[in-house]
């Protein structure tokens, strides 16, 4: 599974307009586009990139299941997901169901946020979890107060390191479900 993340071409939100006139033309029409609606309250944030050896993480996920890499040979746990174990070599693996619980590692309040999508969820934060069932594997995400709930949802004042969390999932996008994570005591 790869860290970055590459959503492609994004689509002209407003295909229905005409191309803006090269610098120094004029427009075909005297009348100005009307004014851009208010933006979504939930625009397309950044998709993971899936490739083959983190594609059970991601179709376990659409089930609301955490599941995480282990060595079928020596049982050691792994994530990011990879074809070899680098405690044994043994490339044969199987997916072991977490509980879903863990703990706040670290985080950060992104000050700015670059990205449009992003800055429209100003103050947002993002999380690495320590999963409780592999001390050593942490989780990229997101805190929020419900599966569905904006990035925002959590004052970044609440966020404390060592924070009780628990897995919920919520499809970010037609076939990708991300894990989100809710504090255990609201």
């Amino acid at each position: 599974m790869k860290a970055t993340t590459d959503n492609g071409p994004q689509p002209d939100p407003h295909p229905a307009r005409e191309p803006a006139p090269e610098p120094g033309q004029a427009s075909g029409t005297a009348q100005q586009p009307a004014p851009d609606p208010d933006p979504d309250p939930d625009p397309a944030l950044l998709l993971p990139v899936i490739d083959d050896d983190g594609a059970p993480f991601w179709e376990y996920a659409a089930r609301h299941e955490l599941r995480v890499q282990s060595c079928a040979a020596c049982g050691e746990l792994r994530f990011p997901p990879r074809p070899c174990c680098p405690h044994c070599q043994s490339f044969d693996h199987n997916w072991r169901r977490m509980s879903g619980r863990g703990r706040v590692w670290s985080y950060v309040v992104p000050h700015p946020p670059l990205l449009p999508a992003y800055a429209a969820q100003a103050p947002y934060n993002a999380v690495l979890v320590e999963l409780a069932d592999a001390p050593h594997i942490r989780l990229a995400g997101n805190l929020v107060t419900a599966a569905d709930a904006p990035l925002n949802s959590v004052d970044p004042a609440r966020i404390r390191i060592g924070a009780a969390v628990k897995v919920a999932f919520r499809e970010q996008a037609p076939g990708v479900t991300v894990p989100r994570w809710l504090l255990e005591r609201p």
